[in-house]
């Protein structure tokens, strides 16, 4: 009996990752600099600073838990690849399209 690997579908976009790496430090420092600035502006604007605290954890999609977990997921996108055989799933590295002659791997570089 001959056993073919079967490819399980990529999971749905539930998680916390972002489009790019760039695009969730953005988010996050513009979260981060909101939760610090408000705490930080408190003793000279009064409690008043403490109302741009939500919009921070709205920028880091929750906690600042919430935002590493994004961006552990946003950096290793596309990096790995469940296979599952008879009902025993495996991650493993995905395959990289190999480099044809006169490329370089480095962006911009040809």
């Amino acid at each position: 009996m001959t056993v073919t690997p079967t490819k399980v579908p990529p999971a749905p976009e539930t998680g916390f990752a972002s489009k790019s790496v760039p695009r969730h430090l953005a988010r996050g420092l513009i979260g981060f600099g909101l939760i610090i600035g408000s705490i930080a502006l408190t003793p000279v604007v009064g409690p008043l600073a403490l109302l741009a605290a939500p919009f921070g954890l709205i920028a880091l999609r929750g906690c600042p838990a919430c935002w590493t977990i994004g961006l552990v997921q946003t950096i290793s996108r596309g990096r790995l690849q469940r296979e599952c055989v008879d009902g025993v799933c495996t991650l493993t590295a995905a395959r990289r399209p190999a480099v044809q002659p006169g490329h370089s791997t480095a962006r911009g570089v040809r």
